[in-house]
């Protein structure tokens, strides 16, 4: 089973992702927005799968801090915030295949780990 987990390491989700699926023996592999910013492809998977809405943390420091709160972007430039300031969304960014998850979604990385999802 290969993972792919994108967030930071001081994020309490995205080591909670971590710890479950290494428990469950899953090979990780961590991207650390903190080392490298995310991909614009690898993003736009996310985006196109879940929307804005569902991707930025609107509850977020960051967020709050770049003053998001007031703007109405459209989806593309949505995509190049987050490009450019990862720590606006939602974490932890999770992969598996084809399979995407934002946020701790433990049930459905359960159903990856069981074969059922």
């Amino acid at each position: 089973m290969e993972i792919q987990i994108f967030g930071v390491k001081n994020n309490p989700d995205v080591r909670k992702a971590i710890r479950f699926f290494k428990e469950r023996r899953a090979n990780v592999h961590f991207m650390d927005f903190k080392q490298r910013p995310p991909s614009r492809g690898e993003l736009k998977r996310f985006f196109e799968r879940f929307g804005e809405e569902q991707l930025i943390n609107r509850d977020g420091k960051r967020f709050k801090a770049l003053g998001l709160h007031t703007a109405y972007y459209g989806e593309q430039r949505w995509l190049e915030i987050a490009c450019d300031e990862p720590m606006v969304l939602k974490l932890p960014l999770v992969r598996y295949g084809n399979q995407l998850s934002i946020g701790l979604a433990e049930e459905a990385w359960t159903d990856w780990a069981t074969g059922t999802g």
